[in-house]
């Protein structure tokens, strides 16, 4: 078995956590208008994405209905829609400015299942390039992401713009 080691999101993982019933970050984010300081990329009638602040890969996004629902079978059909619709267009923005070669795509419901925000359902999108495991995730137990994460966004904000 492999094992992914990200130590950064250790910040993440020791912060504190909002109380029970209380709105998620993302519906925080949702809510405020500040798109540059939350790497929002883009927004739509139902969903918006966004960077990830604790990124497992360079250019590591995430797709978020503005509702804040935990499960699968909770999306209404214009939200699956849409939720969909947004991975693929930033999918292709970060073809297109990351060169990016593949993707990991998916959903963490539920604590068990590895959800880090379980109240509120969210789309991962993970690029991936050939060759792009090497010594330092395997020996040094970190990953080297070549680009900081307001650069991304900038260049994914550019990209998303000139497509629609």
């Amino acid at each position: 078995m492999e094992h992914l080691h990200a130590p950064w999101r250790i910040e993440y993982i020791l912060g504190p956590k909002l109380p029970k019933g209380a709105d998620s970050v993302f519906k925080t984010i949702a809510d405020s208008s500040e798109d540059e300081a939350n790497l929002v990329l883009l927004r739509g009638r139902t969903c918006y994405a966004l960077l990830n602040n604790y990124p497992y890969n360079g250019g590591h996004l995430m797709v978020v209905p503005y509702r804040q629902i935990a499960g699968f079978e909770e999306l209404t059909d214009a939200e699956m829609l849409e939720l969909m619709q947004m991975a693929r267009r930033c999918m292709g923005a970060l073809r297109a400015t990351m060169r990016a070669d593949g993707f990991n795509v998916g959903l963490n419901l539920g604590r068990v299942a590895g959800a880090g925000i379980e109240e509120h359902l969210h789309l991962h999108v993970v690029p991936r390039w050939n060759g792009d495991t090497n010594f330092m995730p395997v020996i040094g137990s970190t990953t080297v992401l070549p680009q900081a994460l307001r650069e991304v966004a900038a260049a994914l904000r550019a990209k998303l713009a000139e497509a629609a």
